[in-house]
């Protein structure tokens, strides 16, 4: 059976909330990554809790038996970094990350402090990656 996660889709604005990000880079940076997952997904940016930005949804379902729904990928201009929501096993793609420039992994997050530190044709591969592998994950 289905829980509820904590971070669900809301019908806030938004545009709204990225400009409230203080810092005028990541305000920019978060422009520019929603044009990114747009294009990546064919989906509209939709604000999921508070602070995360996600295109598109999917459901999953661990061996534990949790399930839920969650976006196909996402982003949140935190305050030390842009972390991006991947569904990527970074450990195939050391290659691809050794390219991609100054960043950070995490359980599924990629955090990059400003754009301008990563180099964007590589983060679109990895973006397009995630998504693909999001899709199949809901499949």
């Amino acid at each position: 059976m289905a829980t509820a996660n904590k971070t669900q889709p809301s019908n806030d604005d938004v545009a709204a909330f990225v400009e409230r990000v203080a810092d005028p880079v990541k305000r920019a940076d978060s422009v520019e990554l929603i044009s990114m997952l747009s294009a990546a997904t064919g989906e509209p940016p939709v604000l999921w809790g508070t602070s995360i930005i996600g295109f598109g949804a999917r459901h999953y379902k661990y061996a534990s038996g949790h399930e839920g729904d969650t976006a196909l990928i996402g982003f949140s201009p935190r305050s030390t970094a842009l972390t991006l929501y991947l569904s990527l096993n970074f450990d195939d793609y050391t290659d691809t990350l050794e390219r991609l420039g100054k960043h950070k992994i995490g359980k599924g997050c990629l955090y990059i402090k400003r754009l301008s530190d990563v180099d964007r044709k590589v983060l679109t591969e990895l973006i397009t990656e995630s998504v693909a592998a999001a899709r199949n994950m809901s499949a």
